[in-house]
């Protein structure tokens, strides 16, 4: 929240600072043109896809929360343990196959949880493209990924716990750093690929235009990736990824396709800006020192539930890897509790990115437009409570009063701009 109050200062001392290019433009007025342009069914439809969203992490903590305490209350997780000792001798292979089972349990538990959100509710709001099969087929490939790395992640951490059982949430920090930073590193080139083709976009104007944007603030522009997202859904998007030596720009057919020239420089000009601004890097900071807090925690909570419960769970202690849905119950509920602390800075980081797309695109009608057109998924105009709670990006009004106030500031002689309203079939299929 003190990184939200810190921005709309600067944003306020800024507006103040600025000298009026053009008094007579209206900023207010052309926002609300913007605006207006999302009515009806097409509004309403919009606001219930992301209204219904701020729901689902809470039922989805509840049901693992559920889940978790009947895998302890049955003694699952220690049964689990007792086949992995009894199958293999050595103890890091014990805790990596009690992980692996307890990962497949509770895999299938959440099934169909996972079916509705992931699947059956994006198709209700006309943003899923992929048949019911082939969805399942990228959540089994997602699956086997996650498996192999959390697994590692877990017999890590469970051999520093019995190495350093007081102080194991410290390095366990620095191990999720190092994690956090390895799978970003690897993502973009052995992982993306997996789940959509990606080529080099097409000589034109449009790769021209972003290249000259890349070049004029240092990012690398040998490569500039196009991947077919439209085989998943309808989503617009384009991103700068990947660490070092795998740094990477791409952009999604969806926004290829779907938007105009001036849109596209508008999206590519704020992605660049997460790379330009650091943006990486401090997240990887924010989000370990936040790994620190809940680890610290969860070294507290956990030992005091197995204190209290540990003998009727068959858990003898933290080390005792049937001690799994323990920690996954203080992290579940520490990470929701977390969630507006974390969506607060990620809507700082878009919202700079957002003004520096701006001086770079120097496209104000593109920005809002495209800002409209996202409406298919993010609610446009919330309110200042809703905003900072459940919004981890600016919302449309937010985003298209930034676009007409440095319109109104940079654009000599700006003209009001009257787009046509989105269609009521806008969001549908």
């Amino acid at each position: 929240m003190l990184l939200a109050l810190g921005g709309l200062a600067l944003t306020v001392a800024s507006a103040h600072a600025a000298s009026p290019a053009n008094p007579g433009f209206d900023v207010e007025a052309a926002t609300r043109l913007w605006l207006d342009t999302l009515q009806g069914p097409a509004r309403a439809r919009s606001d219930a896809y992301f209204e219904g969203g701020y729901w689902l992490p809470l039922w989805g903590t509840l049901i693992a929360l559920a889940i978790d305490l009947v895998i302890l209350r049955l003694r699952i997780s220690a049964a689990i343990r007792d086949l992995a000792v009894h199958l293999v001798r050595r103890r890091s292979l014990a805790v990596a196959l009690t992980a692996l089972l307890y990962a497949l349990l509770g895999t299938a538990l959440t099934l169909p949880w996972t079916i509705y959100t992931g699947y059956f509710r994006e198709k209700q709001y006309g943003l899923m493209n992929m048949s019911f099969g082939g969805w399942l087929g990228e959540q089994a490939i997602e699956f086997a990924i996650s498996l192999v790395l959390m697994t590692l992640l877990i017999v890590i951490v469970y051999a520093v716990i019995r190495r350093f059982p007081k102080t194991w949430w410290v390095l366990g920090t620095g191990v999720i750093a190092l994690f956090m930073v390895f799978v970003m590193a690897l993502s973009p080139v052995y992982v993306a690929p997996l789940f959509n083709t990606y080529t080099e976009l097409p000589q034109g104007p449009v790769r021209e235009r972003i290249v000259a944007m890349a070049k004029a603030h240092q990012i690398p522009a040998e490569h500039i990736y196009l991947f077919d997202a439209s085989k998943q859904s309808k989503r617009i998007s384009a991103n700068v990824s990947g660490v070092g030596p795998t740094i990477r720009i791409s952009l999604n057919d969806n926004l290829l396709n779907r938007s105009t020239p001036d849109e596209i420089a508008a999206v590519m000009g704020h992605e660049m800006g997460h790379y330009v601004l650091g943006h990486t890097w401090r997240n990887v900071i924010f989000i370990t020192a936040l790994a620190a807090l809940m680890l610290f925690a969860t070294s507290r909570i956990a030992p005091a539930l197995l204190a209290r419960f540990g003998k009727s769970w068959g858990v003898k202690e933290l080390a005792d890897p049937a001690s799994l849905p323990v920690l996954s119950i203080c992290l579940s509920v520490l990470s929701l509790l977390a969630t507006p602390a974390l969506n607060t800075l990620i809507r700082v980081d878009e919202s700079e990115a957002d003004a520096f797309g701006l001086d770079v695109a120097r496209e104000p009608d593109g920005f809002a437009s495209i800002a409209m057109k996202l409406s298919e998924y993010r609610k446009i105009e919330p309110g200042p409570i809703e905003e900072a709670l459940f919004f981890d990006h600016p919302s449309g009004e937010t985003r298209v009063r930034m676009a007409m106030q440095w319109k109104k500031d940079h654009v000599p002689d700006a003209k009001m701009f009257h787009p046509a309203p989105l269609p009521q079939t806008f969001g549908k299929e």
